[in-house]
């Protein structure tokens, strides 16, 4: 069986992606960090052409994940944040897993050197899926994200060197196993 379609979101995705996001658990939504409210909210990414936006099909031609980078600004022009949403339904599949090596590649041939990427303490397996990809945990901020009942929960930023990293996986030739 082979895995998800990875590509760019291009203007013919924007009523799959939104109805992707309204299948997304509020639980889950309350850590976007920005809207994802409708069509006219993904059309407005497409005139957003620094920031990258990877979708994942699956053979029935579903949406079932995303992930955008978003790179920094001024001082931290090098710097690009990573955010990952898969389908609940499809989580432990290793949709995930493609999309965040797919967003780490774009990341690299976009030159950042930097990827950064937060992620909620309690979201163990999440955080083990990035670690395989070579990010490593480099601040903790305790009670720093309100969930939706108003919990306070622990936030991990989590970074790659994504230049050093890419650079390694080229000279063992695992940049060529990326669709």
């Amino acid at each position: 069986m082979t895995g998800p379609e990875i590509r760019l979101l291009e203007p013919g995705d924007v009523a799959d992606v939104a109805a992707f996001f309204d299948r997304v658990p509020e639980g889950d939504q309350t850590f976007f960090k920005e809207s994802v409210d409708g069509v006219a909210t993904v059309e407005s990414w497409l005139a957003e052409p620094s920031r990258i936006r990877l979708l994942a099909r699956d053979i029935d031609g579903a949406v079932i994940g995303y992930v955008a980078v978003i790179p920094g600004v001024g001082w931290s022009s090098h710097v690009g944040e990573l955010r990952l949403v898969v389908q609940p339904a499809r989580r432990g599949e290793g949709v995930g897993h493609k999309l965040a090596r797919a967003g780490l590649a774009a990341a690299v041939e976009a030159g950042l050197s930097k990827v950064v990427v937060e992620v909620v303490a309690e979201q163990v397996s999440t955080i083990a899926l990035f670690q395989q990809l070579g990010f490593v945990a480099e601040a903790l901020l305790e009670d720093h994200v309100r969930d939706a009942t108003g919990r306070l929960t622990d936030l991990i930023v989590l970074s790659n060197r994504a230049d050093d990293t890419w650079a390694t996986m080229a000279t063992v030739g695992l940049d060529e196993v990326l669709d």
